[in-house]
């Protein structure tokens, strides 16, 4: 029996740094600026302030090793600005406020698709009304497929595949293993595990027709701490 576990791992900042730092020096063209500001806005308290406060971890270190101790963006420091947005949609707009309150450009979010919906909604009315002062969201691993289909911004860069991408890749090895016969699909009930169960059984009935799904579970968000059972 083969499970397909729908559970997010670290990201990997340092791949993810050197398309950042390209992408802001787009931005900012000839512009002189003090410094090189993102805002990272993510979960830093509630349930999912561990994830969190892991994330902000990584894009420090690798800023510092990478960028800074390298001679910085066209010379100039970057810096990663913390903003808690709890988790939440409505938190995450007010973390954006933050962000261009200071001045900031840049801001980068991945934990939680329905927040990254928001950022994007707030992105997209933030450049309409300040042209001049434009806002470039960095998507590490938002992974809702709307994000870049129906709702594709030119203010939106996502770096991570989204779910269909995964599914598709999931789902094409398990095409070519004639010994899986049966699978049992695990995910938290919010957008993402409801889109990671919906792709596998659409998936694996078009490719392994075969197989037999013999469990189809969501467990609450946030709320669930042991998994043995």
């Amino acid at each position: 029996m083969t499970r397909i576990l729908n559970k997010k791992s670290s990201v990997n900042v340092k791949k993810y740094l050197a398309p950042i730092t390209v992408a802001t020096m787009l931005m900012m063209g000839t512009a002189v600026q003090a410094q090189v500001k993102i805002a990272y806005i993510d979960p830093l308290s509630g349930p999912f302030a561990n994830v969190g406060e892991a994330g902000l971890k990584q894009f420090r270190e690798v800023v510092e090793i990478d960028v800074n101790q390298k001679g910085g963006v066209n010379g100039q420091k970057m810096e990663i600005v913390p903003i808690d947005n709890k988790g939440s949609p409505q938190e995450t707009l007010v973390a954006l406020k933050n962000a261009t309150d200071q001045g900031i450009r840049y801001v980068t979010q991945g934990n939680g698709s329905g927040a990254a919906a928001a950022l994007l909604d707030g992105v997209n009315k933030w450049n309409a009304r300040n042209p001049d002062k434009t806002v470039l969201y960095l998507n590490y691993a938002a992974v809702d497929p709307t994000l870049t289909n129906e709702k594709c911004s030119f203010w939106h860069f996502r770096f991570d595949a989204h779910v269909g991408m995964k599914i598709e890749a999931i789902t094409n090895y398990i095409k070519t293993q004639n010994n899986i016969k049966k699978v049992f699909i695990i995910g938290q009930n919010y957008a993402h595990g409801q889109q990671v169960s919906s792709y596998s059984k659409a998936m694996l009935k078009a490719k392994r027709p075969d197989i037999e799904i013999v469990g189809d579970d969501l467990h609450p968000i946030g709320s669930v701490k042991d998994f043995s059972p």
